[in-house]
């Protein structure tokens, strides 16, 4: 069954008509074990995301207060607004500007510097519950459907079941998407968002490029010619058309319908996480089209259009392109937290950040019996003072270990991410899915780097989120080419879920 599902997976044509029904069964497996493996795991993640969290609202819920404001007509949300009546405030906000009159007096608006999709969204909710809109309930339920999207992208790989099996556990329990998901505030609820756009614009890229998880760059038979024949705006120019008229229509005939469409999907998930936009080159070289040009040309204009409203809109409400609220939280962050490394006389984006942010990201490790704990910012509370006090995995008055809440290693948070090697090994230059994989996770990965902010206050080290639909790739074919060693796997995808249980239970008891 699973080399019929290959052969149709990778383009090739049945051998001829006593293979078609055949091929028609595969087809209807295939479609049946998608089905289950969506229902089912996305069952589990929703049980995973939200028990325990019942009745509980997070603090940070800024996209619930934009929400609001969209709804009245405005971008400012309404700040500082203390909370009254049961009903929650938001005087506390940080990543906000302030917005102040004439006199340089506040108005009692705050504009917020986070891309609004995530806000557009909850829009629905908020029209019906107002600012008491539980959206860490709202982001499991999203994180769910992720991890179904999760399974439903790795059906378009050349891998059994156990491989597809293997990648969405890990992806949903062994990495930092459990925490993101399981918490839902607002720079997780962002990461949700844009992880299930990602894997949708992946999935859709796969499907319509079959021969690209092959060992060559050539498409399969077929597969060219379909997209230049059925997925264009224009036909090739006519014989004596007038030269302007002539390069026009070449460059509309480099469009590919398919391809604008994918590219649409990852421009929406770039204006939930900016930094999302560098994994571009993976559209570049998988998805539909005649070749690199065409398939980049039409990702690229379709991600415009998304990238292009959200410009729009900093225009508009700020009179930038660049939302200033980020330079003043830079600022504010700088002079408030000094032990946090940052440098005010360095770029929001630095070169100079990457080495102590790759420290955090490859290095970081745990506490170990920490002499005291954090009980808010800037106060801590001392551990194991009772005399004889034996630690505890999960003691909060006397823990063995403790998670940093300025970041952890990548690796040692979710070490099943060492699967992804034998891919790298066997196929990058060779696959343009693997290739393409690559350079997205590097690209986005050195980008976030520069960034003054290493993601805290975090369990693992949560920019992962803006390369991981793409390096699960590498992870599932990685599995694949390992399949015969059940016992690596299987301790490495659990060794990676066990972490991250580890490290959602410390974060629901430090308050994170």
């Amino acid at each position: 069954m699973f080399e019929v599902e290959r052969r149709v997976a990778q383009g090739h044509p049945p051998d001829g008509p006593a293979d078609r029904p055949l091929e028609r069964a595969g087809e209807a497996s295939a479609f049946r074990t998608g089905l289950a493996g969506a229902l089912g795991f996305g069952v589990v993640a929703l049980l995973a995301y939200t028990v325990g969290d019942e009745g509980t609202r997070r603090l940070y819920n800024h996209f619930v207060w934009q929400a609001l404001a969209f709804l009245e007509g405005r971008a400012a949300i309404d700040y500082p607004v203390a909370a009254s009546a049961g009903l929650p405030g938001n005087a506390f906000f940080q990543d906000v500007l302030p917005l102040l009159g004439p006199d340089g007096e506040p108005t009692g608006r705050a504009l917020i510097p986070f891309p609004p999709l995530p806000a557009i969204l909850l829009m629905p909710f908020v029209a019906m519950w107002g600012v008491t809109t539980d959206g860490q309930a709202i982001a499991g339920v999203l994180g769910a459907a992720d991890v179904a999207l999760a399974w439903w992208m790795l059906g378009r790989l050349p891998i059994g079941v156990r491989a597809r099996v293997a990648t969405t556990i890990f992806f949903g329990f062994g990495t930092v998407f459990f925490y993101t998901a399981e918490l839902g505030t607002t720079w997780y609820f962002a990461h949700v968002v844009a992880v299930g756009l990602a894997l949708v614009a992946v999935s859709l890229a796969l499907r319509a490029d079959p021969a690209a998880v092959r060992d060559e760059s050539r498409p399969a038979a077929g597969h060219d010619a379909s997209n230049r024949d059925d997925d264009q705006f224009t036909a090739a120019p006519r014989r004596g058309a007038p030269s302007v008229t002539a390069a026009l229509r070449s460059v509309a005939g480099l469009v590919n319908r398919r391809q604008l469409l994918i590219g649409f999907v990852f421009g929406l998930a770039c204006t939930a996480r900016l930094t999302v936009a560098f994994a571009a080159p993976f559209f570049v070289l998988v998805g539909s089209g005649r070749n690199w040009l065409s398939r980049g040309a039409s990702a690229g204009i379709g991600a415009a259009i998304p990238v292009g409203a959200l410009v729009l809109y900093n225009v508009v409400t700020t009179g930038r392109v660049f939302h200033p609220a980020y330079e003043y939280l830079y600022q504010a962050e700088a002079a408030g937290y000094p032990t946090l490394g940052y440098n005010v006389e360095w770029s929001i984006e630095d070169p100079r950040y990457v080495p102590q942010n790759l420290e955090i990201a490859l290095l970081s490790t745990p506490v170990f019996l920490p002499e005291v704990v954090p009980a808010g910012l800037g106060d801590h509370t001392p551990l194991c003072t009772e005399p004889g006090a034996s630690p505890g995995l999960f003691d909060e008055d006397c823990p063995l270990l403790l998670p940093r809440d300025t970041g952890m290693s990548i690796l040692l948070t979710s070490p099943a991410f060492l699967l992804a090697v034998p891919a790298l090994r066997r196929h990058y230059g060779r696959s343009r899915v693997v290739t393409g994989a690559t350079l997205a996770v590097l690209l986005v990965f050195v980008v976030n780097l520069m960034h003054f902010s290493q993601g805290w206050v975090q369990f693992g080290y949560r920019f992962t989120n803006d390369f991981l639909p793409f390096a699960l790739l590498l992870v599932a074919l990685g599995i694949e080419l390992v399949r015969d060693r059940l016992l690596v796997v299987a301790g490495l995808v659990a060794l990676s879920v066990a972490i991250n249980i580890w490290g959602a239970v410390w974060g629901a008891i430090l308050g994170w």
